[in-house]
C-alpha cells in the first residue's frame, strides 16, 4: 500500500472535485470496498460521464490499481440511473475484475459521501466518522482516471476536465491545462458572460461565485457555469449569512420542513436545521458547542432552496455556525446509535425537482466532449487549492519550465507536489506560480 501512496503523491493527484483531500491520504488499513463516485451529483455537470464514456480503460486501470496495491477485493463505479442507461450499464453489471456498476435513483444529493456510501453499499457513516470506519474509501472518477493515466504514460496531473455549461450556445466538456484562465477559456469557445448572469466554480447547489476574468482553473474545478442573477442557485450565493441569521430568530414558523427534508436528518444523523434556525446567534456564541452538529451539514441547499417556505436560509445559519465552531476547533464527536429514518425512501428529491427549485431547468442540455484545449499563453498555478500544508517552490523566480516539470514541493505532513502545465518561463506570485510561454 505505501507503493501506492508514494505514487498518488508523486503524481500529486488531489480529489477531482470537492474539498480537494490528497488522495494518497486516503489509504488506509481496514477497507475492504472502494467506491468511485461517478454519481454527478449537481445539475448541469457532465464532466464524470465523458469521462467513463471516453476513457473507461484508463479509469479501470487507476482502480485495478487500488485493488491490487490494497486489501481491497471489490470496488463500485456508482452513476446515477441515466447516466447508466446512456452508457448502456445495468445495475451490478462487471465491469472488469472486481469492478461493477451500480446505478443509483436519480435523486439529489447523491454525491454527497455519506447518502452515496449509504445507497451503493447499505453502510451508514456514523455521525463525524470518516468512511474507512466502514470499510469504505471513496475516489471520484476523475481521480481514478489521473492514476491510470500517471500509471500508463508516467504522467503527473498537470490537466483538468470540466464542464462548462449554463447560458452558453452549446454546454461542452473540455480538457484543459491547470491554471488556465477562466477569461482565456471563454475566449477561445466564444463564450460571452451577459449582464444579469454570474459565473460560478461547480455545481449551481454547491458552487462559489468566482470572477471569470481573474480565476484560474485549479485540481478541485468540476465545472465552470453562467447562471441568471434572479436564479435561485445564485441568490443563495450571495445570501448575507449574519443578515439570514438574524432575520430566521424572528421569522422562523417552526415548521420542521427544513428538517423533515434534510438529507443527512433523513439518514439518522441528529442534525436539526429548524432548531439551528431558533437558537440566538448571542447564545450560540457564549456556548458554541449547543449546536455543535452544524458540522454534519452537507451543504447541500435544499433546506433554503426547497424545504423552506418562509423565505429563510437555514443553510446559511448553519454555515455562520460551522464558522464559529471551526474558530473553536469543536466538531461533533458523539457516540450513539443511529439508523436511518423510514420516511427516507419517500422524501428524497428527484433531479428534474430539484432542477426546477433551482431555476436551471431550462440549462439542462445535451453536453458532449469538445476536445483539449493547449494553446495557452498563460497559467497561474496555485499552491494551496488542496487540503493540507501548501506546496513549496521548486524553482526560482525566472527560470524555464517545460510541461511535466516539478515546479513545488510537497511541505512537511497533508501536502503535495505541483507541476507545469505548459512549458514557458516561471513567476512567483503570492501563492501561486505564473507560467508564461516563450516566443
Amino acid at each position: 500500500m505505501q507503493e501506492l501512496k508514494n505514487l498518488m503523491r508523486k503524481l500529486g493527484i488531489v480529489g477531482a472535485g470537492g474539498a480537494g483531500f490528497p488522495s494518497y491520504a486516503k489509504l488506509a488499513e481496514g477497507a475492504d470496498l472502494l467506491l468511485i463516485n461517478g454519481a454527478e451529483c449537481e445539475p448541469l455537470l457532465a464532466t464524470d460521464y465523458i469521462l467513463l464514456r471516453d476513457e473507461l480503460d484508463l479509469v479501470l486501470q487507476g482502480v485495478l490499481e487500488v485493488i491490487n496495491k490494497t486489501s481491497i477485493k471489490k470496488a463500485y463505479i456508482a452513476v446515477k440511473a441515466h447516466n447508466a442507461e446512456r452508457l448502456g450499464w445495468e445495475d451490478g453489471e462487471k465491469l472488469a475484475d472486481g469492478v461493477f456498476a451500480r446505478a443509483l435513483p436519480d435523486v439529489y444529493p447523491l454525491g454527497d459521501e455519506i447518502s452515496l456510501i449509504y445507497e451503493a453499499t447499505g453502510r451508514l457513516i456514523k455521525p463525524g466518522k470518516l468512511p474507512i470506519t466502514e470499510g469504505v474509501i471513496v475516489y471520484n472518477v476523475e481521480t481514478m482516471y489521473n492514476l491510470g493515466r500517471g500509471i500508463r504514460y508516467n504522467e503527473p496531473v498537470t490537466k483538468k476536465w470540466l464542464t462548462i455549461g449554463g447560458e452558453v450556445k452549446n454546454p461542452v466538456v473540455i480538457k484543459v491545462p491547470l491554471g488556465a484562465k477562466i477569461a482565456d477559456i471563454f475566449e477561445k469557445l466564444n463564450v460571452e458572460v451577459k449582464e444579469g448572469y454570474t459565473v460560478i466554480d461547480g455545481g449551481p447547489s454547491m458552487g462559489k461565485v468566482i470572477n471569470p476574468r481573474t480565476y484560474a482553473v485549479n485540481k478541485t474545478t468540476k465545472g465552470i457555469l453562467i447562471l441568471p442573477d434572479n436564479s435561485q442557485a445564485i441568490l443563495s450565493k450571495k445570501t448575507n449569512e449574519v443578515l439570514a441569521t438574524k432575520r430566521a430568530e424572528t421569522a422562523c414558523c417552526q415548521c420542521t420542513r427544513c428538517t423533515d427534508m434534510c438529507p443527512r436528518h433523513l439518514l439518522g444523523y441528529p442534525l436539526e436545521p429548524h432548531k439551528m434556525v431558533r437558537t440566538a446567534m448571542g447564545v450560540v456564541e457564549a456556548m458554541p458547542d449547543m449546536v455543535i452538529s452544524a458540522t454534519l451539514c452537507c451543504g447541500c441547499g435544499v433546506c433554503e432552496s426547497l424545504a423552506c417556505n418562509q423565505g429563510i436560509s437555514p443553510k446559511a445559519v448553519i454555515d455562520n455556525y460551522k464558522k464559529l465552531l471551526s474558530k473553536n476547533r469543536l466538531r461533533f464527536d458523539k457516540n450513539g446509535e443511529y439508523s436511518v429514518k423510514e420516511e427516507r425512501e419517500y422524501r428524497m428529491l428527484p433531479y428534474k425537482k430539484w432542477m426546477s427549485a433551482l431555476g436551471v431547468s431550462v440549462f439542462d442540455r445535451d453536453t458532449d466532449f469538445y476536445g483539449e484545449i493547449n494553446d495557452f499563453e498563460r497559467v497561474e498555478m496555485t499552491l494551496s487549492r488542496h487540503i493540507g500544508i501548501p506546496s513549496i517552490p521548486a524553482i526560482k523566480d525566472g527560470d524555464i519550465v517545460e510541461k511535466g516539470d516539478l515546479i513545488a514541493n510537497a511541505g512537511d505532513g497533508l501536502s503535495l507536489p505541483q507541476h507545469a502545465s505548459i512549458s514557458g518561463r516561471a513567476t512567483l506570485g503570492n501563492d501561486k506560480i505564473i507560467i508564461d510561454k516563450v516566443r
